[in-house]
């Protein structure tokens, strides 16, 4: 009996996730490309490496969050004015599982009068196999290798990088973040990280005390708020030009409660920020051999 209604309270639960992220699609205008992408690409079941979406919870929770990437990335590609003129625009995803973002992109550019054929070209890096040979079966040029190695090993240098949920699955974003800025590998970068008002670590199976195996794609370590997430992009050599926070959750409607039980539950959207290459504050740190009068411990 008791089991029977936990699960009945369980489905309840869901539901009521679903009909907020729908109805915060419909309030923040991502509806229309929602529909867009799912015609793209109908089939998200393998979208990650470690883990499948394989209920209409986890499936619209996914797609409402590419939806929110991809119309940052086509406003930046609008902005930057992309001609054909001298060569293909380069898009280089870092990090992607499956291609599923350079399906959406390949196909919505194609028919936008905008960029002609032959204008944009796609890329994708990533140090997992598996992904590598995924993106590459959809058609897709795949590097299987760090991003920060792209133009020393390749001789490739990207109009726009683009990584979505990946800053925080890293060791040490600064590093990584600084070695995009100093290498060159673009002057552009499109970044999205899950949405936190305060700072924290993520770590979870440590704080649960599980033992069990982890993978870098399902493992969470630093999650930022925007305010130091900016701080971290100007001392790895990147200058905030344009952001936005997608909630999971309706402003406008009884719904906005549910702002409560994301933060508590899950997150309570996505923080985006649009990067233009700006080594100003990263300059000013020096490491202790380029500074003799550093103190020694």
């Amino acid at each position: 009996m008791l089991d029977a209604c936990k699960q009945k309270l369980k489905a309840m639960q869901i539901k009521l996730n679903m009909l907020s992220l729908r109805s915060a699609a419909k309030e923040q205008n991502l509806c229309e490309l929602f529909s867009k992408l799912e015609e793209i690409v109908p089939d998200l079941t393998d979208q990650y490496t470690t883990f499948k979406i394989n209920d209409d919870y986890s499936y619209i929770k996914t797609r409402t969050q590419h939806a929110f990437q991809i119309s940052m990335v086509l406003k930046t590609i609008k902005k930057m004015n992309v001609s054909p003129e001298k060569k293909p625009f380069l898009v280089v995803d870092i990090g992607d599982s499956s291609g599923a973002h350079l399906q959406y992109l390949r196909s919505i550019l194609a028919n936008d009068n905008n960029c002609p054929a032959g204008s944009v070209d796609f890329m994708s890096v990533n140090l997992d196999p598996v992904a590598v040979e995924k993106i590459k079966a959809k058609g897709f040029d795949a590097k299987l290798c760090r991003a920060e190695d792209l133009c020393s090993r390749y001789k490739i240098k990207a109009d726009l990088l683009i990584s979505f949920q990946m800053l925080e699955h890293l060791h040490d974003p600064i590093s990584f973040l600084d070695s995009l800025s100093k290498n060159r590998i673009s002057e552009y970068l499109v970044v999205t990280t899950p949405y936190l008002a305060q700072s924290r670590m993520g770590l979870y199976h440590i704080r649960q005390n599980e033992t069990r195996d982890v993978f870098p794609e399902n493992t969470h370590i630093f999650e930022l708020s925007p305010s130091d997430w900016q701080l971290v992009f100007k001392h790895s050599g990147w200058r905030v030009v344009d952001e936005m926070i997608y909630r999971q959750y309706p402003k406008r409607s009884l719904l906005r409660l549910m702002k409560r039980f994301w933060k508590h539950s899950d997150f309570e959207g996505f923080y985006g920020a649009v990067l233009m290459r700006d080594r100003k504050w990263a300059e000013l740190y020096k490491d202790a051999d380029q500074d003799p009068s550093a103190p020694v411990d």
